[in-house]
Order: C-alpha cells, then sequence, then structure tokens
C-alpha cells in the first residue's frame, strides 16, 4: 500500500517549486515569450521550466513511477496501456490566463492507479493557493504548514440561484444549453482547474465542460474535487472520467458538488 498522506507533502514541496519557477517567468519577463506547438496552443518558458522540475523531483522520489505530462506526452499507447501507477502532470494549466496575467493558473500533478485519480495537488503560485486530496483521505486547502479539510456544498439541482462555473475562455452553444436548465443560475467566471476548486470549497455548485480538455486538465482537481464529496462525470454515460486512454482526450463532461436528490 503506498502511504498517500506523506507522498503528497513531498509532490506538494515539488509543485510548489514549480510554482517558485513560473512566478519567476511571469514577474520577470515584460511580455511572456508564446511559442506554438504543433497544436497551436501557446507554450512559454514557464511550461518548460515547471516540467522539468516536476519530472526531476518525481523522479528523485523513493518510489518512481512512469510520468505522462502535457510537455512529454509523446508516449506509445502500447507503451503505457499497462501502467499500474503513473504520474499525470500538466506543469502550467491556464496558460491563456498566464499571458493575459490574471493569475488564474494552476500547477497539477496526479497520480492515477488503474485509470482513476487517488492523488492530486494542484497548486496556483500566483494567488499561493495549495489544495491536495488522497483517496480515502480528504481533500484539503495547505497554507503555512497546516491543512484545512474542504467539503462541497450540498444542493439539489431544482434550486434557483446555482452558482456554475463558465470558463473566461470558452462559452459554446452546448454549454449555453445546460446552463439555461436552471432556474436563475449565477455565472461564475474562473480559469484553469481553479474551476474544481471553486466547487471543493463550496463558493461554486456545477462545472460544465462541454468542450475539449486533455487528461492532464482535469487529474489531480478530479481526486480534490472527489474527495471533498463532488463528482466529475462524463457527460454521455454519467461515469466517473477515466485515465490512460488510448485517446487522452477528455470526454464532454461535467463536475458537481453533492447533490441531494431532487424530491
Amino acid at each position: 500500500m503506498i502511504p498517500l498522506s506523506a507522498l503528497a507533502t513531498e509532490v506538494i514541496a515539488i509543485a510548489r517549486q514549480a510554482g517558485q519557477a513560473i512566478l519567476e517567468v511571469y514577474y520577470e519577463t515584460a511580455e511572456v515569450a508564446v511559442e506554438h506547438k504543433a497544436d497551436n496552443s501557446p507554450l512559454t518558458l514557464a511550461d518548460r521550466r515547471a516540467n522539468q522540475i516536476i519530472c526531476e523531483g518525481l523522479e528523485q522520489l523513493s518510489t518512481v513511477f512512469p510520468i505522462v505530462s502535457e510537455e512529454n506526452k509523446a508516449i506509445p499507447y502500447a507503451d503505457r496501456k499497462d501502467y499500474d501507477y503513473y504520474w499525470l502532470v500538466d506543469p502550467l494549466d491556464g496558460t491563456k490566463e498566464f499571458i493575459k496575467r490574471n493569475g488564474e493558473f494552476t500547477v497539477n500533478i496526479a497520480l492515477i492507479h488503474q485509470q482513476r485519480p487517488v492523488l492530486g495537488v494542484v497548486y496556483a503560485p500566483d494567488l499561493d493557493d495549495m489544495y491536495w486530496a488522497a483517496r480515502d483521505h480528504g481533500a484539503f486547502q495547505h497554507q503555512n504548514g497546516v491543512d484545512t479539510r474542504l467539503q462541497a456544498r450540498e444542493f439539489q439541482l431544482d434550486e434557483e440561484g446555482l452558482r456554475l462555473v463558465c470558463s473566461r475562455s470558452h462559452l459554446n452553444e452546448a454549454t449555453q444549453a445546460f446552463v439555461d436548465r436552471f432556474h436563475q443560475p449565477e455565472l461564475v467566471a474562473s480559469g484553469s482547474s481553479l474551476k474544481f476548486l471553486l466547487i471543493a470549497t463550496g463558493r461554486a455548485d456545477i462545472y460544465p465542460r462541454l468542450a475539449p480538455t486533455m487528461e492532464w486538465d482535469t487529474g489531480a482537481a478530479q481526486i480534490v474535487l472527489e474527495e471533498a464529496g463532488g463528482q466529475v462525470l462524463n457527460d454521455e454515460d454519467q461515469q466517473a472520467l477515466r485515465y490512460n486512454k488510448e485517446n487522452l482526450l477528455n470526454p464532454h463532461f461535467v463536475a458537481y458538488g453533492r447533490q441531494r436528490p431532487v424530491k
């Protein structure tokens, strides 16, 4: 049995180091230097520095697992399909938020076991907000060496004024149609994986993501939300998101806080 709580402490330290490297670029560069990957998404110096720190840190742990990262994702499925445990890393989620300089970007490190996240650390370096969770251990905000347990808000889907999280960068027809199902919902804007954390901390209730994301965008935040009492469900089959698929693209999904059955 892997001691997940002790492992989380080490991963928190790695995430903080990566966050510091990101902030050095964020504050010392007058204009963020942007390159473009094959899919035309932005790649910054901060991505690469954070990825190097995270990968080196994970490789120095007492127990070493394979690493699948946004920045080194070209591992053939034939090689990774039999992974029992592996690290899933997004060194800088919210690159667009980083370039816009609104602070809403995160470092995300998840440990995946048999297609489910069992450990996750999410760090927002500009906000100095650190969150972590481990399967069956709970979800926590980590500040000044102290862990505060997180609990998602309980609600019913037919309530008036539910708080729905919508991306600053993505609001398509399907998302608008989803929002229109609710009674006078309040829309809450946020970037990166912080959208999940709004639900885990009780500041929002539902996050529909009916647009493309990749597995590394969601793994760490999913376990935090699940351990806070919420769910991240495939919008088609209403099952929890699964990982290490042949195609690393996520299905459309909806993240929820703690639902009470509608009477």
